[in-house]
C-alpha cells in the first residue's frame, strides 16, 4: 500500500476533517445535555441530514446495491416502506416527541422519557428500555464495524483483522471527543458526500454501459426477470421488506435528532429536507445496484470481486470507473455512512449507560465534568464489544442491520408513537409493549415462523399489549396534564 495511493490519501484527509469537526464540538461540550444531546440546539439542515445520515449506515452502500444486483428490482420494495415509514415518522413523532420529552422532565434519553412520561418511580421501565438499547444496538454497531472493516480490507488491501480497527477508530475517535454535537456536525458533512456519490455514480455507469437503451437491453438480456418487481416474491415477501419502515418509529439514534431540534418550527422544514435527500439517496443505491448488472455482464473479467461478495458491487464500480482521486471521494461515501450511524449508536448506548444507569442509580450526586467523562468511558466500552463481535470475518452488513432495526422497531416503535398520540395510555402499557416488542422479535427470529419479517408481528403484538393493559388501569392526572400541555405547544408552534 503507497503512501501516494490517491485513494489513500483522501481517506486521511476525511477522517482528519472528520475528527477536527470533533475537537471543535469539544468546545461547546460544557455539560451532559450538550454531550449526548447537543443543549436541543440543531438547526433544520442539521436535523434533517444528520437524521438522514444516522438512518442510512453502510448498507445504503453496500447491503441494498448488493441486493438489487443479485435479485434485480423485487428488492427495492425494501426502499419504497422505509420511504413511507420515515415520511410518517417526521409526521407523526417528530415534533411531537420534541414538545412531550422538554415538558417530561426535559428528557435526554428515550429511556428519561419513558420514565418521566408515565411516572414510573421504580425505575423498572427505565433499565428495561435501556437494557434493550444496549443489547440492539451492540448488534447494531457491529453491522457497522463489519462494513467499514470490509472497506478497508477491499481498497487497502488489509486483512480483516487490521481493517476492523482502522475502520472503527476514527469514529470512536470524534464521537469520544465532541459528543452530540461532533455526530450531528459530521452526519452533515457525510450526507453531503452521500449524496453526491448515490448521484454521481449511476451516471457515470450509465455511460460506461453504453447510455439507457444498451445498459436495459444488457440487464434484460442477463435476465428479463430482472425487471419483475414481483420477481421471486410471495405476498409475505413484499409485506416483509415493506415492514422495514415500522422500523423508524422505534431507533433511538434517529428520535435523538427531533429530541435535539431547536424547536418544533424546525420540523416542518427538516422533514422537506431530509425526505428530498433520502428518497434521492435511495434512488441512486437502487440505480448503482441495477446498473451494475449491465457492467459486470459486459465485463467479465473484473467481476470476479464482485461475485464473490455482491455487497461490494459499489466499492468495485467506484474503484474500476472513476479517477483514483474521485474514487476516494465515492469510496469515503461508504466510511461516511458507516461513521454516521456507528457514532450515534455509540452515543445512544453511551446516554443509556450514563444517564440511565450511572446517573440514576449510582452517582445522583455526580457533577456535570464528571457524567461527560464517564459518557466518554461509555463510547470506548460499547464499541470495544461491538469490535469483538464484528471480528467474525462471515458476518454480512444486511443481516444483522435487520435484527437490530427489528428489535428496535418492535420494543420501541409502538411505544414512542403510542405515547405522543394517546393520552390514556398507561406506565404498564409502555413497560408491556417493549416486552412483547423485543420478546416476539426474538422468538419469531429464532424460528422463522411464515418467512414473515419479525417487526411487523412484533409492532402488531406490542401496539395491542399496550392498547389492551393501557384499558385495565388509569393515567395519573399529572400524565394527563403534561400530555395536553405538550400537545397544546406542539399544536401552537407546529
Amino acid at each position: 500500500m503507497s503512501v501516494s495511493n490517491p485513494t489513500l490519501i483522501t481517506f486521511v484527509i476525511y477522517i482528519a476533517a472528520m475528527v477536527l469537526i470533533g475537537f471543535m464540538a469539544y468546545r461547546s461540550t460544557n455539560n451532559l445535555s450538550d454531550y449526548i444531546l447537543g443543549g436541543r440546539s440543531l438547526g433544520s439542515v442539521v436535523t434533517a441530514l444528520s437524521a438522514g445520515a444516522s438512518d442510512m449506515s453502510g448498507w445504503l452502500l453496500m447491503g441494498l446495491p448488493g441486493a438489487i444486483y443479485m435479485s434485480g428490482l423485487s428488492e427495492s420494495w425494501i426502499a419504497i416502506g422505509l420511504i413511507v415509514g420515515a415520511y410518517l415518522n417526521w409526521l407523526f413523532v417528530a415534533g411531537r416527541l420534541r414538545v412531550q420529552t422538554e415538558h417530561n422532565g426535559d428528557a435526554l434519553t428515550l429511556p428519561d422519557y419513558f420514565s418521566s412520561r408515565f411516572e414510573d418511580k421504580s425505575g423498572l421501565l427505565r433499565i428495561i428500555s435501556a437494557v434493550v438499547i444496549l443489547v440492539f444496538f451492540t448488534i447494531y454497531c457491529a453491522s457497522g464495524i463489519v462494513a467499514g472493516a470490509r472497506l478497508f480490507e477491499s481498497t487497502f488491501g488489509m486483512s480483516y483483522e487490521t481493517a476492523l480497527w482502522a475502520g472503527a477508530a476514527a469514529t470512536i475517535a470524534y464521537t469520544f471527543v465532541g459528543g452530540f454535537l461532533a455526530v450531528s456536525w459530521t452526519d452533515t458533512v457525510q450526507a453531503t458526500l452521500m449524496i453526491f456519490a448515490l448521484l454521481l455514480t449511476p451516471i457515470i455507469v450509465l455511460l460506461a454501459t453504453g447510455g439507457v437503451d444498451t445498459t436495459f437491453l444488457a440487464i434484460e438480456a442477463q435476465d428479463p426477470s430482472n425487471f419483475d418487481m414481483l420477481k421471486n416474491t410471495t405476498f409475505i415477501g413484499i409485506i416483509s421488506l415493506m415492514g422495514w419502515g415500522l422500523g423508524y418509529f422505534g431507533q433511538p439514534h434517529i428520535l435523538a435528532r427531533f429530541m435535539a431540534a431547536d424547536s418544533v418550527k424546525s420540523i416542518a422544514n427538516a422533514r422537506r429536507i431530509s425526505m428530498t435527500w433520502m428518497i434521492l439517496c435511495l434512488g441512486g443505491t437502487v440505480a448503482v445496484g441495477f446498473f451494475g448488472i449491465a457492467y459486470f455482464s459486459a465485463n467479465p473479467a473484473v467481476a470476479m470481486p464482485v461475485s464473490e461478495n455482491h455487497e461490494r458491487v459499489f466499492i468495485e464500480l467506484a474503484k474500476i470507473l472513476f479517477n483514483p482521486w474521485i474514487a476516494g471521494v465515492l469510496l469515503s461515501a461508504i466510511l461516511a455512512a458507516v461513521m454516521s450511524t456507528l457514532s450515534c449508536q455509540l452515543l445512544v448506548c453511551s446516554s443509556a449507560l450514563t444517564e440511565d444507569f450511572y446517573k440514576t442509580f449510582l452517582r445522583k450526586s455526580a457533577s456535570q465534568v464528571e457524567l461527560v467523562w464517564v459518557g466518554r468511558a461509555m463510547v470506548l466500552l460499547v464499541a470495544l464489544i461491538a469490535i469483538a463481535m464484528a471480528a467474525n470475518p462471515e458476518n454480512r452488513v444486511l443481516g444483522l442491520v435487520s435484527y437490530a432495526w427489528a428489535g428496535f422497531g418492535a420494543a420501541f416503535g409502538p411505544v414512542v408513537l403510542i405515547s405522543v398520540i394517546w393520552k390514556d395510555m398507561t406506565r404498564n402499557g409502555a413497560l408491556a409493549g417493549i416486552l412483547v416488542g423485543a420478546i416476539t422479535v426474538i422468538v419469531w427470529k429464532h424460528f422463522e415462523l411464515l418467512g414473515l419479517y419479525e417487526i411487523i408481528p412484533g409492532f402488531i403484538f406490542a401496539s395491542l399489549a399496550i392498547y389492551i393493559v393501557s384499558k385495565l388501569g388509569t393515567p395519573t392526572a399529572g400524565m394527563l396534564q403534561r400530555f395536553a400541555a405538550a400537545e397544546a405547544d406542539f399544536r401552537l408552534n407546529k
